[in-house]
This record gives C-alpha cells, sequence and structure tokens, in this order.
C-alpha cells in the first residue's frame, strides 16, 4: 500500500481563522505586522509540500534498492535464476504490476494540493502588492537619504551603527536597485547595483542568484548616462559585451554613446574649451520630493533637525521652563498638569502623562479595523487625496463612541483651555515603513479657500498631538523655521496655537514628521479650530505671542 502523506486539516483550520485585506500594506506597520502570519502559513505549506515530496523520494529509493539487489542476484547466474519458477514469477511481476505502481506513484503530484493552497491563500491572506515592494524600497531609500546611511552598512543590516537584521543577500541588492530604477531614481540605482555587484562575487555559492554580471552593468550603465557620466557608461556597456558580444540593447547603446562622446568633444573643440576648469561633478543627490512642496534649503534644514544635527542654542534654552499648571481648572489642583516648554515665540509645550496605557491601548485596537491610507487636501480642488510625502495610515474616532476616548477629549480641553465643540475628532495614525510627513501647516492659508469645507468650523486654531508610542530611531516632529524637534516619548502631548490672535496663521508653526528609522510610531492629534473660542482667547487686531498656560 502507498503510505499517505497529507494532512491539511490545519491548513483548512487557518484558511479560516484568517481574513484577507489588500493594499498599501507599507504605510502602517501595524498592518505589516500581519504579513509574518502570512509568511508562518506559506512556511508550513512549503514544509509540507517538502515533506511529501521527500516521502515520495524515499518510497521509490527503497524500491530501486530492493530492485537492484534482486537485479544483482539473477545477474551473477542468469540460467539458474530465471529456471526457478518463484524468481521467473518474481520478474514477471516486477515488471507488470509493481513497476507500474512506480510508474504511476512518478508521475503522481503528490505535492498538488500545496500547491492548490498557495492558490486558496492568495485569496484569504494578506498579501503584499508590487506597490508594496515599491513603497517599502522607496521607503529605505528615504531613511538612506534622510539619516545618511551608508549603502554597505544598510545592506549588512545595521542602521546608524546598530545591527538590527540580517544582512541583504546579492539578490535584495540588486531588486533595491531595480525598484529605484523602475522609479527614473539612478542615483539610488547606481549605489544599490554596485551593492549587489560587490556582494554578488562575495557569495560564490549562491544558488538563487536571479540575475547576472551581465544584467547589473546594462542598469549601471544605462543609470550613470542618465547622471551625465557618458564616458563611464560606455566603458560599462564595453564590459558588458565582452560577456555577451551579441547584446542587441547594448550594441545599440554602445553606438548611442560613442556618437555622444563624438558630439561633446566636437562642442568644447568649437569652443576652444581644454576641459582645465570644468566644474566637479557632484555626486550628491538630487531632491527626490516635489520642488513644490519645500525648498532645498527648508529640506536640508529637515533632514539635519531628524538626524538631530540641529540643537537650540544655550540662549534659546534658557529661558525655558517644567513646571506643574491648572489652567484655571478647579480639580486640576490635585493633581496639576506636568508642562515641559519646549519652544517660547511661538510657544509650544509638551505635557507629560498626557494619555495613559490602557487609553492607549484602547484607541490603538478601535482605530486598527478603520485603517485607511491618510491624505492631504488638494489646495485648488478642495479633494483629500494620497501623496508619497505623507506615508502613513489613519483612522477617525469620535467622542461618543467610547468614554475613554471622552476622557482624551476632555483632557485635551484642560490642557488647552479651548472648547472641544469644534475640534475635529480624534485622530489616529500608524505610520508606515520609513512613515513620513513632509513639512505642511496645520492651518488653511488664505490662498486655500476650499480648505475645511463643509465643516462651517473657522480655521485650525491649535495642535495637539499625542504620542502613543516610543520610537527606537527617528520619528521626531520638527519646525524646520524654528530649528526645533520634539522626539516621540509614549503618554506625552505636543501643544501650540497655529493661528495667532489677529486670525492670521503663523508660519513658523510650519512642521514635519521625520522618517522613522526603526520601531513603530503611533500617535492621535486633535485639531481645533476658531468657532467658539472667542470667550476663551479672544481676538486681537495684532499679532501675539502665543503664551496660553498658566
Amino acid at each position: 500500500m502507498l503510505p499517505i502523506w497529507t494532512n491539511l486539516g490545519l491548513v483548512g483550520l487557518l484558511l479560516l481563522c484568517i481574513s484577507g485585506v489588500r493594499g498599501e500594506l507599507y504605510t502602517a506597520l501595524a498592518e505589516m505586522e500581519e504579513l509574518l502570519e502570512t509568511e508562518s502559513v506559506l512556511i508550513n505549506n512549503l514544509e509540507g509540500y517538502i515533506r511529501v515530496q521527500e516521502d515520495k523520494l524515499s518510497y521509490l529509493k527503497n524500491k530501486m534498492d530492493e530492485y537492484q539487489r534482486e537485479h544483482a542476484d539473477a545477474s551473477s547466474d542468469i540460467t539458474a535464476y530465471v529456471s526457478n519458477p518463484i524468481n521467473a514469477y518474481l520478474l514477471t511481476k516486477r515488471l507488470t504490476t509493481d513497476w507500474r505502481q512506480v510508474e504511476n506513484l512518478m508521475e503522481h503530484d503528490v505535492g498538488g494540493a500545496f500547491l492548490q493552497n498557495l492558490t486558496q491563500y492568495r485569496n484569504v491572506l494578506k498579501f503584499p502588492s508590487d506597490e508594496d515592494l515599491n513603497g517599502a524600497a522607496v521607503a529605505l531609500l528615504r531613511l538612506q537619504d534622510t539619516y545618511q546611511l551608508d549603502t554597505s552598512s544598510v545592506a549588512r543590516g545595521k542602521l546608524n551603527g546598530i545591527q538590527y537584521s540580517t544582512a541583504m543577500s546579492s539578490d535584495d541588492c540588486f531588486e533595491l536597485g531595480r525598484q529605484s530604477y523602475v522609479n527614473h531614481d539612478y542615483y539610488h540605482t547606481v549605489l544599490w547595483m554596485n551593492e549587489a555587484m560587490s556582494r554578488m562575487l562575495e557569495e560564490t555559492h549562491n544558488q538563487t542568484q536571479t540575475f547576472t554580471r551581465a544584467d547589473i552593468l546594462e542598469y549601471l550603465a544605462f543609470s550613470t548616462y542618465k547622471q551625465g557620466n557618458v564616458e563611464s557608461a560606455l566603458l560599462m556597456t564595453n564590459e558588458l559585451l565582452q560577456l555577451l558580444p551579441y547584446h542587441e540593447r547594448a550594441n545599440g547603446n554602445k553606438k548611442f554613446y560613442e556618437k555622444e562622446i563624438a558630439h561633446l568633444k566636437e562642442m568644447k573643440r568649437m569652443k576652444g574649451d581644454d576641459g582645465s576648469d570644468e566644474m566637479p561633478v557632484s555626486d550628491l543627490p538630487v531632491a527626490k520630493s516635489d520642488p513644490g512642496v519645500y525648498d532645498i534649503t527648508e529640506r536640508k534644514a529637515y533632514e539635519m533637525l531628524c538626524r538631530g544635527e540641529l540643537k537650540p542654542s544655550p540662549a534659546d534654552l534658557r529661558p525655558l521652563r517644567c513646571r506643574y499648571v491648572t489652567n484655571n481648572v478647579p480639580f486640576l489642583r490635585l493633581g496639576p498638569l506636568k508642562l515641559e516648554e519646549a519652544h517660547m515665540d511661538p510657544y509650544i509645550v509638551i505635557y507629560h502623562d498626557a494619555m495613559y496605557d490602557s487609553e492607549m491601548d484602547l484607541i490603538k485596537r478601535m482605530a486598527r479595523p478603520r485603517f485607511r491610507r491618510a491624505t492631504v487636501q488638494n489646495s485648488v480642488t478642495g479633494a483629500l487625496e494620497t501623496a508619497n510625502y505623507r506615508i502613513s495610515k489613519s483612522a477617525w474616532l469620535k467622542t461618543e463612541e467610547d468614554q475613554v476616548i471622552g476622557t482624551v477629549v476632555q483632557r485635551t480641553a484642560d490642557m488647552t483651555g479651548l472648547d472641544m465643540d469644534s475640534a475635529e475628532e480624534l485622530q489616529v495614525v500608524n505610520y508606515g515603513i520609513g512613515g513620513h510627513y513632509e513639512p505642511h501647516f496645520d492651518f488653511a492659508r488664505r490662498e486655500e479657500k476650499r480648505a475645511f469645507e463643509g465643516l462651517n468650523l473657522g480655521n485650525r486654531i491649535a495642535t495637539v498631538l499625542f504620542y502613543m508610542s516610543d520610537v527606537e530611531q527617528g520619528g521626531a516632529t520638527v519646525f524646520t523655521s524654528l530649528h526645533a524637534a520634539l522626539w516621540p516619548k509614549k503618554g506625552t502631548a505636543a501643544f501650540w496655537m497655529n493661528l495667532h490672535r489677529d486670525g492670521e496663521g503663523d508660519v513658523r508653526t510650519r512642521h514635519a514628521a521625520c522618517p522613522v528609522l526603526t520601531g513603530t510610531k503611533w500617535v492621535s492629534n486633535k485639531w481645533i479650530h476658531e468657532r467658539g473660542q472667542e470667550f476663551r482667547r479672544s481676538c486681537d487686531l495684532t499679532e501675539d505671542h502665543g503664551d496660553f498656560a498658566i
């Protein structure tokens, strides 16, 4: 009797227990965590597939050994062997029913059920898409740029000198370079294709390699050309043609590069330029984001703040204090709020112990099922849309949904002294791989006519930002014009006014969320609007300095 190898009961149970959701997994680490469940099921399925294949081969090997022994005995004296009626019967049986059984088993695909499982899994488990792969690659490159990470160190699994993971293979580096190429990011293509080449030379016995040296040279040559270095592109193309002389695309590119070099030389000759005063070629990356979002000066400040390289001067720090405040709330006399001043003008403070672990846990649980890709408002159309400069997922929780949310909202009123009736719902945000939000204003500027359309609550007068997790590295909230940074600390809340008393937006509050280098970042915020604050924060014809805590 043939052995029975498959037992799919556990697999069926897993299929019933796990539901599938697709799309943009890289934008929230809370959803990326669920991919490990998918991987666990796939590993178990692969293990089962390998086991039944090994059992099949083991059975066939035992049969082969049995037949070889019998055949060796028969070959020693063929006449004597076949003259024995028992041997004659057994030989006939082996060549009929036995070999037919072996042939049937050789033809039978014992792993078919496991292959079928993979098709079913794609309908019920959470699988990343090609968009997720590209988003994860772009996020890693963003981290590399922002935190000035060395390519080889990242490939070794080190971030800022700390070993976080196993090293990347040459195949991993090649795919990262390929994703950069797809995005027309030739700077990072060159970095990661070179790293793939280095690792390929080290991996002498890598049987899973999906590319060749010629593949890398083709990517490197074209990307180097796109960066303006035609001579190097030609050298790499010639090296590629030594490996594959009949490579059609490479031969075409070689002719193009030679023609381009000849043209450049002719242009120099006509200008009388001997090349002695050529400008040096920069190897610095160009800005990757939309220049309309923020200029190169602000980008530099933003990235330096994220790295902790811009710090307040002693003169800036000297007037800052930590103190207990009651904000004229009677019951807070028994348990005053813990206030830390982070910046004087505009006035930015951090409240400590502003949210408790039990509250944060509940808010996260309520938010997870509702997560959607975070959006920004189009300043022209007023429509909400996704943007590559805001990588996170968010959910909105109503005050009346749970007593805990009501308590947090009341605490926000106590901290700010403002009326919460005109505040937006509590927004909960989880940042994805390299999750960030580039410099922006929380308030609407004059030209943004359709901002907050339909709310009829006026502009956003203030922001309260709760930090609901510690972050191992990165993830700071930075104010680019103030050169100030707030670092996430679980349970704290930052508070600042977005508008002056005359109603004008305070442009100094322009801020950004730095990419999360390692760890996960959970925040929630409460945006408070102007309507209903007339008797809590009186208007004035002149700008104020924002001091609000008592």
